[in-house]
C-alpha cells in the first residue's frame, strides 16, 4: 500500500510530461504533412544534377 504514495504522483508527472510533449509537437508542425513524405520515396530522382567537380588541391609542399 505504500507504494501507491509514490506510484500515483510519479504516474500524474508521466502522463503531465507526455502532454506537454504532444501540445509542442502539435504547435511546432510535426503533423501538419502526413502523405508527404510517402510521396517523397515514389517520387523519380534519376534526372539528379551531377554533383560538383572538386577544387583544385595546392600543391602538396
Amino acid at each position: 500500500m505504500d507504494i501507491l504514495y509514490l506510484l500515483i504522483p510519479m504516474s500524474v508527472l508521466l502522463v503531465f510530461f507526455i502532454g506537454v510533449l504532444f501540445w509542442w509537437s502539435l504547435k511546432s508542425g510535426q503533423f501538419e504533412d502526413l502523405e508527404g513524405p510517402a510521396y517523397r520515396i515514389l517520387r523519380d530522382d534519376d534526372n539528379v544534377a551531377p554533383p560538383p567537380e572538386p577544387a583544385e588541391r595546392p600543391p602538396a609542399r
